[in-house]
């Protein structure tokens, strides 16, 4: 088999799978990674965003085979590693606004916010409403009231 090697949570990993197998069952079966989570596998309920290079992105579409040796991959459990911290400020907003209810989607919820609040600094504004009702993941037990709530918390204190 193939011998994939690419940087995880700031740590590199190589695995031995198939060119054709999206990253997250790579993630999940083989890395033990459980953060990002299997919804739809097709990108459209991104509940395993994870970042790549910084950047939000949905591992259930993309097969290892796209990921390069120097590709960094952070998911949920390496989000505070990237502050610095035990808790990254978004995920404390989470918990500050009580946001999760099953929190099956909380985790590609936050890395979303997170990419989204990132693209905002890039552009050198804060984040509007507008970037709020561009974010796209679902949440079936609809707390998207608290999400934006703590997004904006979140945003507020790094």
């Amino acid at each position: 088999m193939p011998e994939h090697t690419f940087i995880l949570n700031g740590k590199r990993v190589s695995v031995d799978i198939e060119d054709d197998v999206r990253l997250l069952w790579v993630l999940r079966d083989v890395l033990g990674v459980t953060g990002p989570k299997y919804g739809c596998g097709l990108g459209v309920c991104q509940a395993c965003t994870s970042h790549i290079n910084g950047k939000a992105f949905n591992p259930c579409s993309v097969p290892v085979k796209d990921i390069g040796a120097d590709d960094e991959i952070t998911t949920i459990e390496g989000l505070p590693a990237t502050v610095g911290r035990d808790l990254h400020p978004m995920q404390e907003a989470w918990l500050e606004h009580d946001v999760a209810q099953c929190g099956y989607c909380q985790p590609g919820q936050i890395m979303t916010a997170v990419a989204k609040v990132r693209q905002a600094r890039e552009e050198g504004r804060e984040i509007t409403e507008a970037d709020l009702d561009e974010i796209r993941n679902v949440c079936r037990c609809g707390t998207y009231h608290r999400i934006r709530e703590a997004i904006r918390s979140g945003a507020a204190k790094y």
